[in-house]
């Protein structure tokens, strides 16, 4: 008899950091919930039962608690702070205290505040693609996708736009310890993590003084400050929390989803093509990109009860990995899935997560690289990635590359 190779589950391999797709397939047709070794965790695959798992709730995104409850007081002297911190992040909650947090957060991403930041947005990424071009710029990520999130989030914090390099050095601190990004080779992450945390923390107390003291303003800190209009507000804790998850996440998903979705319309010419033809169909393409190749690889839940899942047996205190690039590649649900096609219609992908727990900056994170890269394509003609190995972050959480060098024809900018 010969039993099928199990595929490769270790999801910070190089084979998988580099092409994770063609092992969530096995796993979609071979084992849908898969027991991995190597992660410690469940990994879902599917689409079906990726959408199951977001709202189920015997599985609680209420992960960092557990982790501080088991924590020794060497690791709690080393980690425990950011871990508290992050422990009252709105997306690591489960109801009713993240329907209270996300309540309280809403008026910050109110759509019309969003929206109204779109002329801002279109003016810095003209003025980003002048300079990239006059000063010879290589770096897509370095000299594009960060700082153009980087600096929108910055303004919409009411910080100087000057501090978005200090972002990122924080964000970058944070992930070492929240997400595993490299951690393994970084022995002092925790430490790294510690001492920018203070500083973070510090810069979002003189944010919020600012703030308080000019109560008419119409950044996203004053928006957090009003609270519900109910006289329900987030304490002072709580509100420097929510400002380090929206720094956070305000600016490493739409790097990466600017710089990924360039790269491969790069390398589909009859669909980047055909958007040049049809720029309407610039919404779908994000839409399309999202799907094909999003920023998030994995979101993580905590099994609280002991449930049977298509057959397995999963036990409280483990945890469960949502594959989100599984999901939003599965063929029962997508035709062609490993197709980039940015007339796709409709287009149901799981990249922002989904119910109670969808990313409340979607809206933002949109409009950012709708923009983006319809400019990128219109002032960089002959754009071309210039002749390097892509190589991706070590992240389990975060579907990043590290680098884009590119070359174009522009000769000239706009005055």
């Amino acid at each position: 008899m010969i039993t099928a190779a199990v595929p490769n589950d270790d999801l910070m391999s190089a084979e998988l950091l580099a092409d994770p797709y063609p092992a969530m397939a096995a796993l979609r047709e071979s084992d849908r919930i898969h027991w991995s070794d190597a992660q410690r965790a469940w990994l879902v695959t599917r689409y079906d039962d990726v959408v199951e798992g977001f709202g189920n709730p015997l599985l609680s995104s209420d992960r960092v608690r557990p982790l501080l409850a088991t924590m020794t007081d060497k690791q709690r002297q080393s980690a425990g702070r950011v871990m508290e911190l992050l422990a009252g992040w709105m997306v690591v909650t489960d109801p009713p205290e993240h329907t209270r947090l996300r309540r309280l957060a809403a008026n910050a991403f109110n759509p019309r505040r969003v929206a109204a930041m779109e002329g801002r947005i279109r003016g810095l990424v003209d003025d980003m693609l002048t300079r990239f071009i006059a000063d010879g710029c290589t770096d897509l990520i370095a000299d594009f996708s960060f700082p153009l999130p980087a600096t929108v989030i910055a303004e919409l914090l009411g910080a100087p736009p000057g501090d978005r390099d200090r972002f990122r050095h924080w964000s970058e601190d944070l992930a070492q310890v929240a997400f595993g990004a490299g951690g393994a080779g970084r022995p002092d992450r925790h430490e790294r993590g510690m001492r920018g945390l203070q500083e973070l923390l510090d810069y979002f107390e003189g944010l919020i003084e600012d703030a308080r003291a000019d109560p008419g303003g119409e950044n996203m800190i004053a928006g957090l400050l009003e609270g519900d209009g109910k006289g329900n507000v987030l304490d002072l804790e709580e509100t420097k929390a929510m400002l380090a998850l929206m720094l956070f996440a305000g600016h490493e998903t739409t790097t990466n989803l600017i710089a990924t979705s360039t790269v491969r319309l790069l390398e589909r010419p009859d669909q980047l093509a055909l958007l040049r033809e049809q720029p309407d169909l610039i919404n779908q393409t994000v839409e399309e990109t999202l799907r094909y190749e999003g920023a998030i690889r994995v979101l993580i839940r905590w099994v609280i009860e002991d449930f049977t899942w298509h057959g397995k047996e999963v036990r409280a205190g483990q945890r469960v990995f949502l594959l989100l690039g599984g999901a939003n590649r599965d063929p029962a649900k997508f035709n062609d899935p490993d197709r980039l096609d940015i007339t796709r219609k409709p287009n149901p992908h799981v990249a922002f997560g989904k119910g109670v727990h969808a990313c409340i900056g979607a809206q933002l994170a949109r409009v950012e690289t709708r923009i983006a890269l319809a400019a990128v394509f219109e002032r960089l003609p002959g754009l071309r990635v210039a002749h390097q190995e892509l190589k991706w972050t070590p992240s389990l959480a975060s579907r990043a590359l590290r680098s884009v060098h590119v070359e174009h024809d522009a000769t000239q900018t706009r005055g």
